[in-house]
Formats: C-alpha cells, sequence, structure tokens
C-alpha cells in the first residue's frame, strides 16, 4: 500500500456519532488524526480505541482533533462510546468510501486467509489539509495511539 504522506487528504462526508455530519473542511486549520479499525467492540478494536481514551485530553491540549472511522452504524458506536467511556466522535463508513480514499479498505490477510475487509490504519492530516503522516497498517493495536501521540510530540 502507498504511503499517502505529502498528499492533500481526501474529502469525506459521514455521519458522526455526536449527531453531526463532518467533513474535512470542518477541521481546516486544525491538526486531525483519523484512526480506521475494523470493528466496534472487539478486542484489538477495544484496546486501541481505549489507548486513544486515555491520552484523548494530552491531543486535546495539542489541539489535535481525534476520529475514529468504522463500518459499524451508530447505534454500535453509541453502545462502544458508552460501554468505554470514548471522549471522541467515531464515524460511520458502511459504504467504505471513506476508508478506500485513505487506503483502509481492501485485500488483508489473517491466519493465511485472504479476504476483504478494514485494514487497521492512521493518518495524521495538517491544519492545510495535507496528510503529514500514515500508517498503512496498524502492527499493535493497544501500542500505536501512544506512538502516534510520540510522533506529534516530535513535530
Amino acid at each position: 500500500m502507498a504511503l499517502l504522506e505529502g498528499q492533500p487528504a481526501p474529502d469525506f462526508s459521514l455521519a458522526g456519532s455526536d449527531g453531526n455530519f463532518h467533513s474535512l473542511r470542518d477541521y481546516a486549520g486544525h491538526t486531525l488524526v483519523v484512526y480506521f479499525y475494523p470493528k466496534d467492540n472487539t478486542s484489538g478494536c477495544t484496546k486501541e480505541a481505549c489507548a486513544f481514551r486515555d491520552l484523548h485530553k494530552e491531543l486535546r491540549a495539542m489541539d489535535v482533533v481525534l476520529l475514529g472511522v468504522s463500518k459499524d452504524g451508530m447505534a454500535s458506536h453509541d453502545q462502544f462510546i458508552a460501554r468505554f467511556g470514548l471522549p471522541f466522535v467515531l464515524l460511520s463508513d458502511p459504504d467504505t468510501h471513506m476508508m478506500r480514499a485513505y487506503g483502509a479498505f481492501g485485500e488483508k490477510k489473517m491466519y493465511g486467509k485472504v479476504s476483504q475487509g478494514t485494514i487497521r490504519s492512521t493518518v495524521i492530516i495538517g491544519p492545510d489539509g495535507t496528510i503529514v503522516k500514515h500508517w498503512p497498517k496498524v502492527k499493535s493495536a493497544e501500542a500505536h495511539p501512544a506512538e502516534v501521540l510520540a510522533y506529534l510530540r516530535s513535530r
């Protein structure tokens, strides 16, 4: 998968868990972290979401906005947020348009089996709408949020 760094971030318009629609232009002038994950309430996705939750105050103090994106619908997102106290917006991309634009949906291999699905990945979009960092395949869901924070601190 090609790195998206240095490229303009693809636009999007998706429903969010806060009841609003969100698009790239809503975040102009802010640093935006978008993490793509396969499914609410699953082991790896829960570990990643909770790790981002635990770092959220520090991200906000850095004027960083965090969004999570999966195919799940609002009812699932609402339950996930309530169950784990997630303080950030989750976007629903049931048609995978945004995920595909960001290289976060496609062929993946799990336990030797090839399938189509969400690829756990993350982008950081700068205030000017350019992708400044791209993790096309996150290795450790639980450790990744700390990696994102370390990158942001180093900028």
